[in-house]
């Protein structure tokens, strides 16, 4: 039994050596796909800083230089499936962390700094390992390990050199097999990558890295199946850096209480101003129709609190006083998103039983007919638990609004009559703590 074991090990393992062998035969016959530099050594030109600041990622001396702040990734604006890439990296200090991400989405995943993809790890300790994040996944072939991920490939020896000398990965990619060399020796394979075609990209995460002599040769393709590509850039940028509020209106007021933390906006409900308006965040540019994204979680421990009972109709019910009719229900906040600089076409973000994404200026104003304040009522509760990361996705179009969350479209082409044709994106202020991240934009012509 123990032999045919082996058997069949030497028999994968054949497989694998041929299939690698059959990569590297056909980018030598291939004459037109030569290797190609995809850093040309003096600006970015080629690349997308996804949602990191302006000097995040700078070009110096030839050297692509990532300060690690916020933690985030550059990533290819081409997607790339067969290919053997080339890239030569260093630490400044020991204990330096970052990766080369390809097979990637164009943007994060919900809450993340990072998309969905496979990951060549640069960790202090740990160089070369391979291992699918934020979704993806792999079959490893070379020391397989499940510690902290659905599955990791470790690497069969240490060949990186130490902090502030330069180390150099080839990284062969070929129909969802991959192996890594690692300063001229391979060290670490995988299979079956659930993703065999996206972006390449690099990982800022805290701590300077820098890289060179980034190169690639593409490999005939695979003609992959589309649930293995990854998502396409679609023109989305970024609204918020990550480290500071520019391109936003930031009042002496916001000061300790708006705070740019890490890739995130912190909100502790605390804002100083004697203006309610003066509270909220808006953005500096103003906006017609848009696509918009946004993460948002309220991380205050939730508590019970009364809240109104609301009919189908999007109704308030009332008592023989008239007073609102209340039920206690767990409560972790309020916030909300305005959209056109107009506070009635706020898309709420709450604790309320009937869910976020409700536009409650509209929902609630009597002087509208029935059928447009019940269209501003969400279909569902798409909430995810207290303390969980969401994502709003909010198309507004003329004065119609349709707002997904999570996944889910809770909100369909409600009309808002008077909303402005145009108007500042604003962060709502009220009184309770709540977070945001990955706030990306796209304008509709």
């Amino acid at each position: 039994m123990k032999v045919l074991c082996q058997l069949k090990q030497y028999s994968r393992w054949l497989l694998f050596v041929g299939s690698m062998a059959l990569a590297v035969a056909l980018a030598a016959d291939v004459q037109a796909e030569e290797s190609i530099d995809l850093f040309n050594g003096r600006n970015l030109d080629g690349w997308v800083n996804v949602q990191g600041a302006n000097d995040s990622w700078r070009v110096s001396d030839g050297i692509l230089v990532c300060t690690g702040e916020p933690r985030g990734f550059l990533r290819t604006t081409k997607m790339y499936e067969n290919y053997i890439l080339e890239v030569e990296w260093r630490h400044v200090s020991a204990g330096g962390n970052s990766g080369v991400f390809f097979h990637a989405d164009a943007l994060p995943q919900i809450g993340a700094p990072y998309p969905r993809c496979i990951e060549a790890q640069l960790l202090d300790e740990d160089h070369g390992s391979l291992f699918g994040i934020r979704g993806a996944s792999i079959v490893p072939l070379t020391h397989p390990d499940k510690k902290g991920r659905t599955a990791m490939a470790r690497p069969l020896e240490k060949r990186c050199n130490p902090a502030g000398q330069w180390n150099q990965y080839v990284l062969t990619s070929q129909a969802g097999t991959v192996e890594l060399a690692v300063n001229g020796k391979v060290v670490t394979r995988a299979s079956r990558t659930s993703l065999v075609k996206g972006y390449i990209g690099l990982q800022s995460e805290h701590s300077e890295v820098h890289f060179r002599n980034i190169r690639i040769r593409e490999l005939p393709t695979s003609n992959p199946k589309m649930e293995s590509v990854a998502q396409a850039d679609q023109g989305f940028v970024s609204l918020f850096d990550g480290v500071s509020f520019t391109g936003w209106n930031h009042l002496p007021g916001h000061t300790g209480h708006w705070a740019a933390h890490d890739g995130e906006i912190h909100y502790d409900g605390q804002a100083e101003s004697k203006r309610r308006a003066d509270k909220d965040l808006w953005t500096k540019k103003a906006f017609g129709d848009f696509v918009l994204i946004a993460d948002w979680r309220l991380p205050a421990k939730p508590i019970m609190k009364p809240n109104p009972v609301v009919l189908p109709s999007g109704d308030f019910v009332y008592d023989k006083q008239g007073k609102r009719k209340t039920f206690q229900h767990l409560d972790a906040g309020d916030s909300g998103i305005y959209l056109r600089g107009n506070s009635k076409s706020q898309v709420n973000i709450w604790s309320q039983k009937l869910g976020s994404g409700e536009i409650n200026g509209y929902r609630t104003d009597h002087n509208l007919p029935a059928e447009i304040r019940k269209a501003c009522l969400p279909a569902k509760n798409a909430d995810r638990k207290f303390g969980q990361w969401n994502r709003f996705v909010i198309t507004m179009r003329g004065d119609r609004v349709t707002v997904v969350l999570n996944s889910e479209t809770v909100i369909n082409e409600a009309q808002l009559p008077g909303v402005p044709a145009r108007g500042a994106i604003g962060l709502q202020h009220h009184n309770d703590p709540v977070q945001f991240r990955n706030l990306f934009i796209r304008e509709l012509e």
